[in-house]
C-alpha cells in the first residue's frame, strides 16, 4: 500500500498563496478604513463651514472661535477631526479685517484639518 503525502513544494505554494491573500486583504481593509475617516472629515468640514456661514448671516460677524458656535447653540459640540481624533486640532482661518471699520472684530471664517498626513488621493488633509 502506497502512502500519499504532500510534497514540500506543494506546502510552500499553499503557504505563499495564503500569505499573498492575507496581505491583499490587509491593504484593502486599511484603505477602506482610511476612506471612511476621509468621508467623515469632509462631512465635518462641510458642517462647520455651513455653521460659520449661518452664524455670520445671523450676527453680521464671524465667531471668535469654534467654542462660540457651541455656546450660542449653533452646534451641540465641536466635531472631531477623524484623522487626528481630536476636536482641539482644527486649524482656524481668520477673516481679513481689510476695509473694515476699527470696531470690527476678527473671527473664524474657515477651518481645516490639523493633520499633516496625506489623503488617499495624494493631497494633504490640511489643504481641504
Amino acid at each position: 500500500m502506497v502512502k500519499r503525502a504532500f510534497t514540500l513544494i506543494e506546502i510552500l505554494l499553499v503557504v505563499a498563496l495564503l500569505t499573498l491573500l492575507a496581505s491583499i486583504a490587509a491593504v484593502t481593509h486599511r484603505n477602506s478604513s482610511q476612506k471612511g475617516r476621509e468621508t467623515v472629515l469632509r462631512h465635518n468640514l462641510q458642517q462647520i463651514r455651513m455653521t460659520l456661514d449661518q452664524f455670520h448671516i445671523d450676527k453680521g460677524y464671524y465667531p471668535a472661535d469654534l467654542q462660540t458656535l457651541v455656546d450660542e447653540g449653533y452646534l451641540r459640540e465641536i466635531p472631531l477631526d477623524p484623522i487626528t481624533k481630536s476636536s482641539e486640532t482644527w486649524q482656524l482661518i481668520y477673516d481679513d479685517p481689510v476695509d473694515q471699520d476699527s470696531s470690527y472684530e476678527i473671527g473664524v471664517f474657515d477651518v481645516r484639518s490639523g493633520s499633516e498626513d496625506k489623503a488617499l488621493d495624494g493631497t494633504f488633509y490640511y489643504e481641504w
